[in-house]
């Protein structure tokens, strides 16, 4: 009898549209399957005391990894603070950990995130965009593409001004395959509204980097 599965909704999102399709989720017993099968593959031996528990241990850790598919960003920002006394300056979150992986060879980048945006109608709650960086990291990435949906998230349901990304990485398809080169960062930005013009690139990048804040 073939196992059951169940449809599982998955978005991937740039920018304003979604593209949404339907795919079959394995259930519990064939995702361990696939991880017994890879480490025969790796040269081991999945019946061994040490790897007994390892594919059960492996699905879980991957259900925390990327419980993202199953959160909406746009659910997190759905409340807007609008009596914020005419605040009209740059709200800024900076230094928001994460950790992501590659979507080419699954393994993990680790880094930080920073946002700014400038209030048009109101403000969120200033955990709510950690949250927002968290739902896209626990996904399969590139680093660029998850700088760009942070971004445009945000601009889409706070509708700021002009919203600042800034996302620094190291990458341990990096560090630890390929050309192995430990300690080297990637940086990513996107940038709208008013942080088009470069003085407000400057000013949002000064205040990310500046000790004192």
């Amino acid at each position: 009898m073939n196992p059951v599965v169940k449809s599982l909704s998955v978005e991937r999102t740039l920018g304003p549209s979604a593209d949404k399709f339907l795919i079959k989720q394995p259930t519990q017993e064939q995702a361990e399957e696939a991880v017994r099968t890879l480490l025969l593959w790796a040269g081991d031996d999945p019946s061994r005391e040490g790897l007994l528990d390892t594919p059960r241990r492996v699905a879980k850790a991957y259900r925390e990894f990327y419980k993202g598919y199953g959160e909406d960003p746009h659910e997190i920002l759905d409340r807007v603070f609008e009596e914020v006394e005419g605040y009209r300056d740059m709200v800024l979150v900076r230094d928001i950990p994460f950790y992501s992986h590659c979507e080419h060879h699954m393994v993990p980048f680790v880094g930080k995130a920073h946002i700014g945006y400038y209030p048009s109608t109101g403000v969120v709650g200033l955990s709510k965009l950690a949250r927002v960086v968290d739902v896209y990291a626990r996904r399969l990435q590139t680093q660029e593409t998850m700088t760009a949906q942070i971004a445009d998230v945000i601009d889409k349901a706070l509708k700021p001004r002009g919203v600042a990304v800034l996302v620094e990485a190291e990458h341990m398809c990096m560090s630890m395959r390929g050309v192995q080169k430990q300690g080297s960062s990637t940086m990513t930005t996107r940038y709208t509204g008013v942080f088009s013009d470069p003085g407000e690139q400057v000013r949002f990048f000064t205040m990310v980097k500046s000790p004192g804040l």
